[in-house]
């Protein structure tokens, strides 16, 4: 039986006191790949928000890669962040450094010290998203897919249990966002559970997987062809 790496059971998730999404129930196994769709404001962020320690959990009960988000203090979050990869649609690269030396600064923050460790570990990450030639550019001489590629990257430095990607083709043309979606299914395939929200259909019925909708202040399981 396949390991359970998020577990929700009647949760409620709140943005700025605000009920966003509520009785939420669900279980995802190690190595799936789930869509997260909605319209916007239906609540796709915030529920990703809660789950990297963003938005405290304060109804209901939720284990993520063996953290408990009710009983979650304040000082373990960088902990849980450690095992978890998260992919912003607007990349969040530093503009005023190289493309390594922003994957060396993540490193250090969360508690690398070797050099030699450090550049192995770039160098696998880079190598993984089809950029180990680009490690000595700055953010702006990348195209956005380039960038997205470098966010991954960052998003794999440390070994996650869980990848989550919040709208991650969202500022991308559609041949790019298919490449995105490659490199994200080649790291599923290499057993890494991945979460995505997004807007984009034509992505869903080219890549179908899982697909679970935020609608109505619920999280549901859609079936593939009426997405």
């Amino acid at each position: 039986m396949s390991e359970v790496i998020l577990s929700l059971q009647n949760v409620a998730v709140f943005q700025d006191q605000n009920i966003v999404l509520n009785n939420v129930n669900l279980e995802i196994k190690r190595g799936e790949f789930i869509y997260l769709i909605g319209k916007t404001g239906a609540g796709k962020s915030s529920f990703l928000k809660t789950l990297y320690g963003d938005l405290a959990l304060t109804e209901g009960e939720g284990h993520i890669v063996d953290f408990n988000l009710k009983t979650l203090k304040e000082n373990e979050i960088p902990f849980l962040r450690r095992k978890l990869g998260v992919v912003f649609q607007d990349f969040k690269l530093l503009p005023d450094r190289s493309i390594k030396e922003n994957l060396v600064f993540v490193l250090k923050a969360t508690g690398w010290k070797i050099k030699a460790d450090m550049d192995v570990q770039i160098e696998d990450v880079l190598d993984k998203v089809g950029m180990m030639s680009q490690a000595h550019k700055m953010p702006h001489q990348l195209s956005g897919g380039e960038q997205q590629r470098i966010a991954i990257a960052r998003a794999l430095l440390n070994d996650p249990e869980l990848i989550l990607a919040d709208e991650p083709t969202g500022n991308l043309d559609p041949q790019t966002s298919v490449e995105i979606m490659n490199v994200l299914k080649k790291i599923n395939e290499n057993g890494k559970t991945i979460i995505m929200a997004t807007h984009d259909y034509a992505l869903i019925m080219k890549f179908p997987s899982k697909t679970l909708k935020c609608e109505d202040s619920s999280v549901f399981e859609v079936i593939q062809r009426t997405v």
